[in-house]
């Protein structure tokens, strides 16, 4: 496990807010993700358009937008399972495709047969897939991993439980754990919590917070009132993209707290 790292002092860039001038006075660390110039589009019709953005390591990230204005198609720009039409994008100082063996994923949709008899540390070591081994059994190493991802989230003690027994956010626990055997360095989650009650959704959201000392957390959700409780960076997407730091106005919303983004205009 790695420490945290202090990047107050660091600037998060986006197309249109260009960071202070002072930056340059900070020795920062290679961004973890590097856009510049970015346009996608479906057909004629631009999607995202002339996007640029920074993120430095170890943030916890929220992407924000509406229905349509390009969040998903960003992460699967950042998976690099999607190629942008003009600009460039390096995740992890190299490209999309290179990165992916670094990066754990989690989709919006994860269809999951409850009739299917497999158990919590069965669904985890499917994360250990394609990270360089071969046919044949699970070894030692993958296990540990695993065992280890499950201790992260929590449900060390639920390895040998069937997974059809688990509530709803312990099986999203679960999945997050699945991305976490692989050991990613960066960790993208598309509406991770879509299905969660309230209760559910701030323990995970307590997790991701957790988890961003160590690696840098991206996850894409609606939920502003909730995940801008601890997210540090937001970013705004429809069709352009903005960035926003969250500042430390606490307000009430529905009996907990959540922090206010505060927009700049220029």
């Amino acid at each position: 496990m790695h420490p945290p790292h202090d990047h107050s002092q660091c600037s998060h860039t986006a197309h249109g807010h260009p960071a202070g001038e002072d930056a340059a006075l900070h020795e920062c660390p290679a961004p973890v993700v590097d856009i510049d110039g970015l346009t996608f589009g479906y057909g004629s019709e631009p999607v995202l358009r002339d996007v640029s953005l920074k993120l430095v390591p170890n943030d916890l990230v929220s992407i924000i937008g509406p229905n349509g204005g390009g969040k998903t198609t960003l992460l699967k720009l950042l998976l690099g399972l999607l190629e942008p039409q003009t600009g460039t994008i390096r995740v992890l100082g190299v490209t999309p495709h290179q990165a992916r063996p670094r990066i754990g994923y989690t989709p919006q949709h994860v269809h999951l047969d409850m009739q299917f008899p497999v158990d919590v540390i069965d669904v985890v070591l499917m994360g250990r897939l394609g990270q360089g081994r071969g046919f044949g059994p699970y070894s030692t190493s993958d296990r540990r991993f695993a065992l280890e991802a499950l201790h992260d989230v929590g449900l060390a003690d639920h390895r040998a439980r069937p997974l059809s027994v688990l509530s709803g956010g312990q099986r999203q626990r679960v999945l997050i754990a699945r991305a976490l055997a692989s050991n990613p360095e960066l960790l993208l989650l598309d509406e991770p919590t879509a299905n969660l009650d309230a209760t559910a959704q701030d323990d995970f959201y307590a997790l991701l917070k957790r988890l961003s000392e160590r690696l840098t957390v991206i996850l894409v959700s609606h939920d502003m009132g909730f995940v801008s409780k601890f997210v540090r960076t937001v970013v705004c997407v429809n069709r352009h993209v903005c960035l926003h730091p969250t500042d430390e106005q606490i307000v009430e919303l529905y009996g907990g707290q959540f922090r206010r983004v505060k927009h700049d205009h220029h």
